[in-house]
């Protein structure tokens, strides 16, 4: 097994680069295991492996791609352990970073697989044969008003075609409130809709660890607006999973992007505070009709401040989406109005 002998386990330092590959312990029986990404800015996932007398449990899963799977068999083969040693994937969110190793892994070791049940709408587009998921972003971008980015992202699809079988359904679906017992720990169920509107994290409440997946992130905020299913209000559904969160007692964070963080707390008081400035920017741009194309690029973007035409294609959409998410908030707030002009919305002051 190529860089398994190399590999070995190691404590978790979180000053050091958190996309290194290795098995970095986290808490007793708990391993973060980043994969890497190779085709996305992110450029890994962190996967957690929690330990046991019967075999491995994962949250979440990686990628299915070569380059993922490889550097999970190295790092499991450091836990004297094998991909066949795993009892069960429990699922954050369907994003292909998320869910699709499973699948994968499924099907040659008959591994269980669990996700959160609001993802049942995703997973029945998603895994329907000959579905063209990304005709439902074409649309929506069109009512954004940014019809010119649509070839672009049209070409870019075709480049990756979309194989139904990488989102069959999972074994079973978790719900929000419940606990999944494992012989060594148990885990509380959280759903955390916004992200994904059937997005879960999990809590080990005696080792006062959260597995957050996107939800809470150490340095970014998750994409909002961007599914397969769309979602009346998915910044509000954000909003409403964040105070959640932050009325639990705190937590150490373990994020699917990112270095491991001492408080759940202390992250979230950070985002409800930039998505609050963010409503502010988004309402003072919008002037005489705009759509959320134009007030897309009216802001910056990223924590470089970078503009709108600097993104390419594909995160040009997801600053679309994310805005068009925060002028509908501005909407359900009162500030802003929105009109359908001809199936392109338009947005100006309340």
């Amino acid at each position: 097994m190529t860089g398994a002998a190399a590999m070995r386990v190691e404590p978790d330092d979180v000053a050091s680069d958190w996309t290194r590959p290795g098995v970095f312990e986290v808490a007793a029986g708990a391993y973060r295991i980043p994969l890497p990404l190779p085709h996305d800015g992110l450029r890994s996932v962190n996967v957690y492996a929690l330990t046991g007398d019967d075999g491995l449990v994962l949250i979440d899963s990686g990628w299915a791609i070569t380059e993922a799977r490889q550097a999970l068999d190295a790092a499991l083969a450091a836990l004297g352990a094998g991909l066949g040693d795993v009892r069960r994937f429990l699922v954050t969110h369907v994003h292909r970073d998320h869910y699709t190793m499973a699948v994968a892994v499924r099907r040659e070791f008959g591994t269980a697989v669990s996700l959160g049940e609001g993802e049942e709408p995703a997973i029945g587009v998603l895994s329907t044969p000959g579905s063209r998921p990304m005709s439902g972003y074409w649309q929506a971008l069109v009512r954004c008003g940014a019809g010119k980015i649509v070839e672009a992202l049209r070409a870019r699809a075709d480049l990756a075609p979309h194989d139904p079988a990488d989102w069959a359904a999972p074994d079973d679906w978790l719900a929000g409130g419940t606990d999944v017992v494992l012989p060594t720990r148990t885990l509380r169920v959280v759903a955390t809709p916004g992200h994904t509107r059937g997005h879960v994290v999990f809590i080990d409440r005696d080792a006062q660890l959260m597995f957050a997946g996107d939800h809470v992130l150490p340095h970014i905020t998750p994409s909002i607006g961007f599914e397969a299913v769309d979602t009346a209000l998915p910044l509000g559904d954000y909003l409403d999973s964040l105070r959640l969160v932050r009325s639990l007692p705190d937590q150490r964070l373990l994020p699917a992007h990112g270095p491991v963080g001492p408080s759940v707390h202390t992250r979230v008081d950070e985002l409800l505070h930039h998505h609050a400035e963010r409503l502010d920017h988004a309402c003072k741009v919008v002037q005489d009709g705009a759509t959320a194309y134009e007030a897309a690029r009216r802001l910056t973007w990223t924590r470089r401040q970078r503009s709108f035409t600097d993104l390419d294609p594909f995160n040009q959409m997801l600053a679309v989406a994310e805005t068009a998410a925060h002028l509908d908030m501005l909407v359900a707030q009162g500030r802003l109005k929105v009109t359908d002009a001809d199936g392109v919305f338009r947005y100006d002051a309340a």
